[in-house]
Formats: structure tokens, sequence, C-alpha cells
């Protein structure tokens, strides 16, 4: 049996850095994760970062690499087959640009700092249960290595993704969710090539398509595709070619091709859960929400999740004030919201919905030319796009 101030379900980028802060302000933690470090860190996640998560990360000693390695941009080019094209330019409308760094990276800087620290951190670590979680003294049991666990804890952050035992352990009476799925899906490769110059939304008769970045010479390509694809229908040669077909003529000329080192294909859709708070038990990261990955905005919610939890502890051991942990659902709602508003907008934007109308379909395009005429609503817009202060 062990014993820990927090015990935290989840090894992916939200409860390694959650428990990395709690250390920092003297926070006893364990990490719970089900899978082998190797296993995550072969994740293939989001690569784009708000000013506020890359703020963040060098407040707590984690920004090094981040700084060597990011490519720091200033907004992202959207374009409209036949239409032209504008910018959503964060760092002119409001004064913050975007970094491109993938999620990989930041999971390896994470069990970098751990390691340093001696956190305990159980991988591979099944048959997770929460326990008491609205009692006095809350506790987790699991099983690890074919023997029994249990950690006795103040409270639990379920930061254990979209699938995880932490929302699954709040009562049905008690928890409501809100669903948008979307009738399509994004075919994605990674590619060791030179990325482009810009990251790029491509709006176009046949689906949309992205271009994003992750370093150098490690590029992240998507196209809209429908939601029963085969994977091996689509050998490099014909994404590459349907890829660039998505693209302004001149933007496709300058597409680096070259072999893929990882291709999948991710479902779209719009979740929230409310509340993120039952009893001692609180709810961060994909646990609780789920973002279309349109407007980059999966990564950064978790650490705006993490931001408030771990700012609530901290006001709690070490202040002896609970008003933060009380108000957490709320003051994590309000930007989850905001940040599932703005994904939302730009997915209906600029995708092709295969039985939307002809009046929706001029609607869309009505609100792109708009974007493009109104200096104030790119400004909203890109506002928006940027995130949010925490």
């Amino acid at each position: 049996m062990k014993k820990t101030k927090v015990a935290i379900i989840g090894g992916g980028p939200a409860g390694l850095l959650l428990s990395h802060i709690l250390a920092l302000h003297g926070i006893s933690s364990i990490v719970l994760e089900r899978q082998s470090r190797e296993y995550v860190l072969q994740r293939i996640r989001a690569g784009v970062l708000e000013h506020g998560t890359v703020q963040l990360l060098r407040d707590v000693g984690l920004g090094e690499r981040l700084d060597r390695e990011g490519l720091e941009h200033n907004g992202t080019l959207v374009t409209w087959h036949g239409e032209g094209s504008f910018v959503i330019d964060t760092m002119k409308y409001a004064g913050r640009p975007m970094v491109a760094y993938g999620q990989t990276a930041i999971t390896e800087d994470l069990y970098a700092a751990h390691d340093r620290a001696g956190t305990e951190i159980l991988d591979r670590a099944t048959d997770v249960v929460l326990h008491d979680i609205t009692g006095v003294q809350s506790y987790v049991t699991y099983t690890r290595n074919g023997e029994a666990g249990r950690i006795d804890c103040d409270f639990i952050a379920a930061c254990d993704g979209f699938h995880g035992i932490g929302r699954q352990s709040i009562p049905a009476s008690v928890l409501r969710t809100y669903e948008q799925v979307y009738p399509f899906g994004w075919l994605g490769i990674m590619s060791e090539t030179p990325p482009m110059e810009d990251l790029i939304y491509a709006r176009h008769e046949r689906g949309f398509a992205l271009a994003s970045q992750r370093n150098p010479n490690l590029s992240r390509y998507y196209i809209q595709c429908p939601m029963d694809t085969d994977l091996n229908d689509w050998p490099d040669e014909r994404f590459w070619e349907e890829f660039k077909r998505r693209l302004p003529a001149e933007l496709a000329r300058t597409v680096v091709t070259g072999p893929s080192i990882e291709k999948s294909i991710a479902p779209l859709r719009s979740f929230v859960a409310e509340p993120m708070r039952h009893g001692r038990m609180f709810l961060a990261g994909d646990a609780a929400h789920i973002v279309p990955p349109t407007g980059a905005k999966g990564l950064n919610l978790a650490v705006s999740d993490v931001y408030y939890l771990s700012r609530a502890f901290d006001a709690y051991y070490n202040h002896q004030q609970d008003e933060l942990l009380e108000r957490y659902s709320e003051t994590a709602l309000r930007r989850v919201w905001a940040s599932e508003r703005v994904s939302w907008s730009l997915t209906k934007l600029l995708h092709v919905f295969p039985q939307d109308s002809g009046f929706e379909e001029k609607m869309r395009l009505n609100e792109f030319q708009y974007l493009q005429k109104s200096e104030r609503a790119l400004a909203t817009l890109a506002e928006q796009y940027a995130g949010l202060p925490f």
C-alpha cells in the first residue's frame, strides 16, 4: 500500500505535467499509467502550441529544448479553392505567436524531468478502480506485474483520456455530456521532410487538407477522408498526389515529399463532460473534452486544465485555501467551451459535409469571403485561435 496527496491516473502529457508542477510546489503525487513508457512515446499527437502553453512550459523548467527546436509562426494561412486566401495572423491581431513542437517531444521532456526528480510513475498498471471519491478518504486499487496494489490519497486527478476510468466513475445522475460526431475523418501521414513555410488550412471541393509542422525536418500532413477509408488503399504516392491537388498550385509546387514514417486515420468529434469535478476526483484533458483538431486546441486545453488544477492544489496545500478547488470545474469549462466553439466553427467552415445542401455550402463560402474582407472579423477569429489567456 502506498500513500500520496494526489493520485494521478494517466501518464500522458496532462498527467506527467500535473505531477511535475505539483512537485515544484512540494506536493506529492503518484502517476498510474496503463501502457509502457515506450508505448506512450510512440503516440503521434498534436503539435501546435498556444503562447500560454509555451509560457507555462518555460515557467516550470521545460522550455530549453522547446526554445531550441520549436518553430515559431505568427499564424495560419487559410485557402479556398478558386476563392483566394487569408491569414489568421495571431501576432498581428492578438500579439501572440504560435509554436510548432510535437506532443511526443513534450512527453520526452516530461519523462526526462521526472527521471531527474525521481517521481514515482507506475506504468503497465491495469484493473484501475477509484474508491470513495465522494468520501473522507479516497483510494485507488490496481494490478501491476501480477500483484495487487493500493494508493491512499487526498485527491484523484483523472488524466486518463476519453476511454479512461475517471469519467466513467461519475454517476450517470451527475454527469452531463455534449457531443457532435462529424461524418468524416482525417487521413494523416508523418514524413521526415522539411515542412512547408506556413501552417496551411486548405478548403477544396474534394475535401479539407492541412499542412503542419513538427521540427525543421519533420512534417505532418492531413486530408479529409470518409470514415470507412482503408489505409491499404492509400500508398504514399496516392496521398501526396491528393494532398497537393487540394492546395493552390503555387503552394503545391513547394511541397517536399518523401516516405511516410507514420500513417493513420483520426475520427473527428466535439465532446464535453460536465462537471469536471466529482467529490475528490478531478477530470483533466481528454477525460473531460475532445475537440476536432482543426483548431489545434486539444493539447492546449489539457495544459490549461493542468494549470488551473495545479494552482488549486497549491492554494489548498500551501495556503490553506480551497476556493480554487471548489471553482475548478467552472473555471476550466469556460475555456473549454471557448476552444470548442472556435474548433467547431473552423471545422464547419473548411470541410465538405456530404449531406449539406447548396444553401449551407453558400453560407460557408459567404463566411470565408467575409473573413477575407473584414479586419474586425479576422481579428476576432485570430484572438480565439491564438487561445485566450489562462
